[in-house]
């Protein structure tokens, strides 16, 4: 045979043998799936705020950022090649939640430096808080107002792996009406300045809901009465008609969105139940008729007893008017007398702090607070986890060291229910399985 003809045979034989060979891509390669890290702790005492009951020498395996068991020391199997953080000495329980934080806000400026602060120096300055909040043993906050979404901002780096934080749930500019509480009334009217989330009228409230939706919030947060920090208003003065109210939580629920009402005065916080608002902050004025509505339709109450000696103490440093002092002194009493009456009734109740009005580490610091003014140690913890994260409509993801939850956990030397104050500089914080304080 010519050797040009056997050539010629070779590359037909060469041609039907790869049309008989399947051609193998990548995506028909079976990926090699590299397992999670797994972690096991070893809790000496781990406080289940389902049952309210403590368990004693318990194991939580963590893989994925997930809780995939607890159980018993003596009967969990700690797989091979999991890395083991022991705790045995500790007491162990959920991450906290906060649920009235403003994590862009500093505590310490004087009232008028605000002005000078750019949205994007508002959200870094928010990424140095969010950190600060995590290491305090908040592992997640609702944030309930920022300027110019820059906590919508924050919350999208944290999740992006860019900065540390706690999980975050932003509500960006809070809705307010004109010279109201959430409205900006502290420059001469030549200057024509106006708060981010105004809106005035049943259209144009639902108009704001809508765009906070479309820029990435959350929940919807609107003021519902005056407030201490907001020149001009009187704390239990309403704000909002009952058809703007009705409006508000009518396309927030609608989107799907949560709604939170700032509200001191007793006729705003009965306006908002009655419109089927989620969660009233601050109540400080809160009449028995207001008391009953909440028991009545579920609503959580969440009322930042903590931070008036703060107030008090640091204000006049940084040159807080005394308009904002006074106020602040004539309704924290109450607030605290009304948050103890709301407990006796069995309201429900969350911790919610307005972190930015005081330092953000110092969230914690309120549960004793909440303690002295009713609450059982088991309550406060109670309120700080599982309440909270019912609140903000997560409960099936976070707010319970079990199966299934997020490895949001912390844990303290002494024992927070003989002695609440040991909250007050948590020791050990794992948020999503990664530990960020050790």
């Amino acid at each position: 045979m010519p050797a040009t003809l056997r050539l010629s045979v070779r590359r037909v034989f060469a041609a039907v043998a790869a049309c008989a060979i399947p051609t193998v891509f990548a995506a028909d390669v079976p990926p090699t799936v590299t397992p999670a890290p797994v972690t096991a702790i070893k809790a000496g005492k781990l406080i289940d705020v389902a049952t309210g009951r403590v368990r004693n020498d318990q194991v939580i395996i963590v893989q994925g950022g997930k809780i995939s068991a607890v159980g018993a020391a003596a009967t969990t199997v700690v797989p091979p090649g999991a890395t083991v953080i022991d705790l045995s000495s500790k007491t162990v329980l959920p991450g906290l939640i906060d649920t009235h934080t403003h994590v862009t806000g500093d505590p310490t400026l004087p009232p008028y430096y605000g002005y000078g602060i750019s949205v994007p120096r508002e959200a870094l300055m928010g990424a140095r808080f969010g950190r600060e909040t995590l290491l305090s043993g908040v592992t997640t906050i609702r944030n309930v107002g920022a300027g110019g979404y820059s906590d919508v901002a924050l919350r999208d780096a944290i999740n992006a792996g860019d900065v540390i934080g706690p999980r975050i749930l932003a509500s960006g500019p809070a809705l307010g009406i004109t010279g109201g509480h959430c409205d900006s009334n502290m420059l001469a009217p030549e200057y024509n300045e106006r708060g981010e989330g105004v809106a005035n009228g049943v259209d144009a409230v639902r108009a704001m809901v809508r765009k906070n939706v479309k820029y990435g919030a959350d929940v919807i947060k609107y003021c519902g009465t005056g407030g201490v920090f907001s020149k001009g208003t009187r704390v239990g003065a309403q704000q909002y008609t009952p058809e703007e109210v009705a409006a508000i939580v009518d396309e927030a629920h609608m989107h799907g969105r949560k709604v939170a009402v700032h509200a001191h005065g007793a006729n705003g916080i009965k306006v908002a139940l009655k419109a089927g608002v989620d969660t009233i902050e601050h109540a400080s004025l809160i009449d028995q008729e207001g008391l009953d509505l909440a028991k009545k339709t579920g609503a959580f109450l969440s009322m930042d007893i903590f931070n008036t000696e703060y107030t008090q103490s640091e204000g006049p440093k940084r040159g807080e008017m005394e308009e904002f002092l006074r106020k602040d002194r004539e309704v924290a009493q109450a607030q605290r007398d009304n948050f103890q009456k709301a407990v006796q009734m069995g309201i429900k109740l969350t911790m919610g702090t307005d972190t930015g009005v005081h330092p953000h580490k110092d969230a914690p610091k309120q549960l004793a607070y909440m303690v002295q003014y009713g609450m059982t140690p088991m309550q406060a913890i109670q309120a700080a986890t599982k309440v909270g994260a019912e609140a903000l409509g997560i409960e099936a993801e976070v707010g319970q060291v079990a199966p299934g939850y997020s490895a949001d956990i912390v844990a303290v030397t002494r024992d927070p229910l003989t002695d609440i104050h040991a909250l007050d500089a948590v020791e050990f914080v794992m948020k999503q399985g990664t530990v960020y304080k050790q």
